[in-house]
């Protein structure tokens, strides 16, 4: 059986005692940590900078994959790395033209970290084809980008199989990471498409029993 990993999104983590919170996560069974980044311009809503990454990262033994909801990742990714990042994912959408993208996810690769690409729900999932063999993560938005607890798009399953058969095709090597309304009820729906990788943010920070949530995402 395929392994499914689960990386809680800390936008619904209790900021006022943020590192006493998520500490516990990986013995309760994630293997990542999600920071959606935004910057009030790619998206309407503001999250939170570099600065949060690096005051727990140090602290916290799980793969750091920060999600770039901003327009000039450019700019920005490198903060991030600083601060301890494993993965930096930009958004298609946020740069104007291939040569841009080609361009980004060759810095971010020189810079250490692994790299990655999203797409919002309006994006056709065929626009970042030239891009596969060079990443490793697609993350696939099954909500739009930019506030938790919104509800799954049913559309997304079309595009996570898709990217499942392109990498089984030309032996690609990224991983299928999908955000956006990740439930018990959900989650079997991206697994059986073809996702590696579950980003729940109020699911699993809203629950009673964090360990049997997340296993109940993974299906154990």
């Amino acid at each position: 059986m395929k392994k499914i990993y689960v990386a809680p999104s800390i936008l619904s983590a209790d900021f006022s005692n943020l590192y006493l919170d998520i500490k516990d996560l990986k013995e309760q069974g994630a293997s990542y940590l999600h920071f959606d980044v935004m910057d009030g311009h790619f998206v309407n809503n503001i999250s939170f900078g570099s600065y949060v990454l690096s005051s727990i990262s140090k602290k916290i033994e799980l793969i750091k994959d920060i999600h770039l909801m901003i327009s000039n990742p450019k700019k920005y990714y490198l903060d991030f790395v600083k601060a301890g990042a494993d993965i930096i994912t930009f958004h298609y959408e946020a740069l104007n033209n291939d040569e841009e993208i080609f361009n980004l996810i060759k810095e971010i690769k020189n810079s250490r970290a692994m790299v990655g690409i999203s797409i919002k729900p309006g994006t056709e999932v065929n626009k970042i084809i030239p891009f596969l063999n060079d990443i490793d993560l697609v993350l696939v938005m099954s909500v739009e980008p930019g506030f938790g607890g919104q509800k799954f798009m049913p559309s997304s399953l079309n595009k996570i199989e898709f990217l499942k058969k392109e990498r089984e095709k030309n032996n690609y090597h990224y991983k299928i990471e999908v955000d956006g309304g990740i439930n018990s009820e959900t989650a079997p729906l991206v697994k059986k498409s073809g996702a590696d990788i579950l980003v729940s943010g109020s699911y699993i920070f809203k629950s009673e029993n964090r360990k049997n949530a997340i296993n109940l995402l993974k299906g154990e």
